[in-house]
């Protein structure tokens, strides 16, 4: 079992902050150019610092703000686990992974972090993998650490364009905006105890 943080287990509060900055009301359009971006693949993957990408981030954008107000709005965007997301992912009946397009700003500071870091089994951080969703190779990196048939791996994540990646390399992969989302496909694959 692989999950998605943010959107799935992680509250996320940044929306309204990227859509003033991105200047759409569309949360796909959104996702799509987060996940689009030069800047946010490069700091994603480990590949630049957190001053480089905030800087990169206003002038690639046109932002009307300064690279540190940037960050002020940026380091706020994980809120920390949904009430209860910590509780399902230890009722699984099998191991748990997480895995995360993140950075070592939020995987470090973000609310309830050192929980975070002990709650799965594997742990797959793109900064640290030098990989991103939704990459072909970054679902590869998680599919041969975990030494199981992609088929046999359920990943849940909010993102569209990320379940698609994960099903083009053959993982039984579902969106699940919120816990919620994610506790009900968990019952319907019968993967968590029964108390």
């Amino acid at each position: 079992m692989v999950f998605d943080l943010g959107g799935v287990l992680v509250r996320l509060g940044g929306m309204p902050a990227l859509r003033q900055m991105l200047g759409t009301d569309s949360d796909d359009e959104i996702w799509r150019l987060w996940l689009e971006s030069p800047w946010v693949r490069r700091y994603e993957r480990g590949q630049c610092s957190t001053d480089e990408f905030a800087l990169g981030m206003v002038e690639s954008n046109a932002l009307s703000l300064s690279p540190e107000r940037f960050l002020d709005a940026f380091r706020n965007f994980p809120l920390g686990l949904y009430e209860g997301a910590a509780e399902l992912v230890q009722s699984l009946v099998v191991p748990s992974a997480c895995f995360s397009n993140t950075n070592a700003l939020h995987w470090e500071q973000q609310p309830d972090a050192p929980q975070l870091r002990q709650l799965f089994h594997h742990t797959f951080v793109s900064h640290e993998m030098g990989l991103v969703k939704p990459d072909a190779e970054a679902f590869e990196h998680v599919v041969a650490a975990l030494r199981c048939a992609p088929p046999r791996i359920l990943f849940l994540d909010d993102n569209e364009l990320n379940v698609a990646g994960a099903r083009a390399v053959g993982l039984d992969a579902h969106r699940a905006d919120g816990l919620d989302a994610a506790r009900r496909i968990l019952e319907e694959q019968g993967l968590l105890t029964s108390d």
